[in-house]
Parts: C-alpha cells; sequence; structure tokens
C-alpha cells in the first residue's frame, strides 16, 4: 500500500533563505516538508499574481502552507488559489489591522519611499556595522539566514507588506505568535497561539516547540494548545 504523506510547504519571511527551516523536524513516516524561496517580482506585479506565480511551486494535493512574517501573508494570498489541508502562519498576520500602529503611520505618510533598501541591498558584513556583544551576534543571525539582497525584491516587499489589502482572516488559519515580538507586538493579534518567550525569529529559536506540536495542529481538529 502507497504510503500517504502530508505535505508542507514552507516560506520564510521577508528576504529570508529556506535555511530559518534547517531546525524542523517532523516524523518522517507522515511528513515530508518542502522549502519555497522568493523570487523576484516582476515589474509593478501585485502580490495576487505573485501568489498565483508561486502557487505552481506547489506539486501536491492539499499541502499545508506554512509561512513566517511576510511569508505568512503570501501563504494566505496562495491559499486564495488552491485547495489546502492547513494554512499555518508564524509571527505574522492575519490581516491589516494586527499590523502595528507605526506601519500604518509608514504608509500614510509613505516614508517607505526613502528606506534605504539600496544601502541594505550591499551590505555583505553587517557585524561589522554592529556594536556590542548582542547586536554583533544578532547582526551575524541576520547576515546567515537572509538571501536576497535585490533592491527592487526588497521595495517590493516592503510596499505589499504595508499595503496588504486582507480586511478579515481566511477560514481556519492557525496562528502561532510570540508574546515577545518586536516587529508585530501581540497586543494587536487576535486568535492566536501564544508562544511565551517567543520572538519574530522563534521558528529559529524555538524550533523545539514546533518539533513537538505542529503534527498536532495539522491533524487534530482542535487547533488550541493553550
Amino acid at each position: 500500500m502507497r504510503q500517504q504523506f502530508t505535505h508542507i510547504y514552507l516560506m520564510p519571511g521577508m528576504a529570508a533563505s529556506p535555511r530559518i527551516f534547517d531546525r524542523l523536524q517532523l516524523p518522517e513516516d507522515s511528513f515530508r516538508l518542502h522549502r519555497l524561496q522568493w523570487k523576484i517580482p516582476k515589474y509593478q506585479e501585485t502580490i495576487e499574481a505573485y501568489a498565483r506565480r508561486m502557487c505552481a511551486e506547489i506539486c501536491h494535493k492539499d499541502p499545508v502552507l506554512l509561512g513566517v512574517s511576510f511569508g505568512g501573508v503570501l501563504v494566505q494570498e496562495m491559499a486564495k488559489h488552491l485547495k489546502v489541508k492547513r494554512v499555518i502562519v508564524v509571527s505574522s498576520v492575519k490581516h491589516h489591522d494586527e499590523m502595528p500602529s507605526r506601519m500604518h503611520w509608514v504608509r500614510r505618510s509613505q516614508l517607505y519611499r526613502v528606506f534605504p533598501t539600496a544601502l541594505v541591498s550591499r551590505i555583505n558584513n553587517w557585524e561589522r556595522l554592529a556594536i556590542g556583544s548582542f547586536a554583533k551576534k544578532r547582526a551575524r543571525l541576520y547576515q546567515e539566514y537572509l538571501s536576497v539582497n535585490d533592491k527592487y525584491y526588497l521595495d517590493w516587499s516592503i510596499r505589499n507588506m504595508i499595503y496588504w489589502k486582507q480586511k478579515e482572516s481566511i477560514q481556519e488559519v492557525i496562528h502561532i505568535h510570540g508574546d515577545k515580538d518586536v516587529i508585530f507586538p501581540i497586543h494587536r493579534i487576535n486568535n492566536c497561539i501564544k508562544i511565551k518567550g517567543g520572538t519574530h525569529i522563534m521558528i529559529i529559536d524555538k524550533a523545539a516547540w514546533f518539533n513537538k506540536n505542529l503534527p498536532k495542529l495539522i491533524h487534530q481538529n482542535s487547533v488550541s494548545l493553550n
């Protein structure tokens, strides 16, 4: 009898490498992990069109889509064009009202237009610019896991994150969020599984939690672990 696997497609956060999922280890007799990676957007491509293009990377029926941060936004858009088993977002938002106030302000002021993405895209060694041991450690981490440094991609990603139009959550999305996330503060987030001590990069430093609990979340009808 042919083995039936649950196929999980993993979408990293903005500009991040699929290596952020290196520590995920789910039972190999039940799951297969497939890492997606960012493509350079086409000229003036909408996030809706980009999501449809990314759907071509999905090769299995009824997949699970898991996205981190901006990758969580993208998998929600992809799920509008696919029949999926589950949509799981990590360290992300489900609609624009969950975005922090500063993002709403940046959108209204259009300050994002002057963000120095050209400078960011040319930095090959962020550690040299960091001051202090904690900052240097965080800079090493960013440099290790960030892989897309194309200016057009960065501008496109920031613009589409800030202007995301989703007004309410898609049905049955599972949202996992850390209570120490400074990018998307927990007080703005509703209906999530809250991870104590979880930061915006908890897919890396709390991978053990995901390894233990993702199988339950995917296969059980109830999604509450609180």
